[in-house]
């Protein structure tokens, strides 16, 4: 009987150790995208990491396995996206998909930032991690009756408010940088004069280009780009969460579908693109498909920017952007309107028609 009980013992702290392992690696994986959430909407990095710890079991429940949803957030009658069903409180739940970890803890932030009965936390201390496990807990975000007690336990074990201070401390340097920037003194233009040797190539180089005229906008490809080429880094990086390139003039389509192994009518599809073999201009290239929704609520237009364009820097699917603005894609956007990427704008922005044959247009 002894031997018995020491083998389940020490089973029991075999699988102890594994889950520690298990949450450990989970919290040095989305350590940093929970501080970057909590700098970008407020929630407390240490609530972050603890729910997605609880929520997805360090990483390994089914839900957050088969459709990357770290936090449990079910489909609600707002939601737009990709949906599997689980059971939860109730048999064949609907709860929310995501292509990635990354668009699930973006999500998380901004249902808890929206939310009305989540507005409260918000004024709390983003240290006070009891309040903030509490709170949850009171405005219904769990039914589980010890979750406030839970979380708590996980910050305390796992020292999760760390990564919150860590933040702040961050969000401090940045804003004592930005307050010194501010205070620097600034040469009179009135008396200044210019040394172009002691000019460092790139402030000329910047100082010439702002001289040159606007570029147009060449309506008769909807691939093309704004000639003030926003600078990317080479290979893959992300946009909203999605893998994406930025492919130069010439390159053929075919050859980025076979490299990244995708099949050359799915890049397409990918990119709102029809029968574009060799690309005319440079431009981004998803691998992905782009999301319904952007990752920020609106972009303001600059000079010689398309919808297609948009659609491209923001990482939205053309339809939902046309949706969510009222427009058509015939209709360009004046520069220095708002268009919205989350939800619906309240109205249309200005726009100018393009001509089917684009010889004219017309104005709104």
């Amino acid at each position: 009987m002894k031997l018995l009980s020491c083998l389940f013992l020490f089973v029991g702290l075999q699988t102890a150790v594994a889950q520690s392992d298990n949450t450990l690696a989970y919290i040095n994986q989305y350590k940093d995208i929970a501080m970057q959430e909590m700098t970008r909407t407020g929630v407390p990095a240490s609530i972050t990491l603890a729910q997605g710890i609880l929520e997805s079991a360090s990483g390994e429940s089914d839900l957050c396995k088969k459709s990357n949803n770290h936090f449990g957030i079910k489909c609600k009658t707002d939601w737009t996206g990709d949906r599997v069903f689980h059971d939860d409180d109730f048999k064949h739940e609907c709860f929310r998909s995501y292509p990635n970890a990354a668009a699930s803890f973006q999500d998380h932030s901004n249902f808890l930032k929206t939310r009305p009965y989540y507005q409260s936390l918000f004024t709390l201390n983003p240290t006070d991690y009891e309040g903030w496990a509490y709170g949850l807990k009171k405005a219904g975000y769990a039914t589980e009756k010890n979750y406030a007690q839970r979380l708590i336990e996980l910050i305390n074990k796992y020292n999760l408010n760390e990564y919150t201070e860590i933040a702040l401390a961050k969000e401090k340097n940045q804003q004592s940088d930005v307050a010194l920037q501010n205070t620097t003194p600034v040469q009179s233009t009135a008396t200044a004069t210019i040394n172009t040797t002691s000019v460092p190539e790139s402030e000329t180089t910047a100082a010439k280009a702002a001289m040159q005229p606007i570029p147009t906008v060449d309506n008769t490809n909807n691939t093309s780009i704004t000639e003030s080429e926003t600078l990317y880094p080479e290979g893959i990086f992300t946009i909203n969460h999605l893998k994406v390139l930025y492919a130069q003039k010439g390159t053929a389509l075919l050859s980025i579908a076979n490299q990244h192994q995708i099949n050359l009518a799915r890049l397409l599809e990918y990119n709102d693109l029809e029968d574009e073999d060799i690309l005319q201009t440079s431009q981004l290239i998803f691998l992905e498909k782009k999301m319904k929704k952007g990752d920020k609520d609106f972009h303001i237009v600059k000079n010689a920017e398309t919808l297609y364009t948009i659609c491209q820097q923001e990482g939205i699917r053309m339809e939902n952007l046309l949706q969510f603005n009222k427009l058509q894609k015939n209709m360009q956007p004046l520069p220095g309107e708002k268009i919205y990427l989350r939800f619906a704008a309240p109205a249309s922005p200005k726009y100018t028609t393009i001509a089917s044959e684009n010889t004219n247009t017309t104005s709104r």
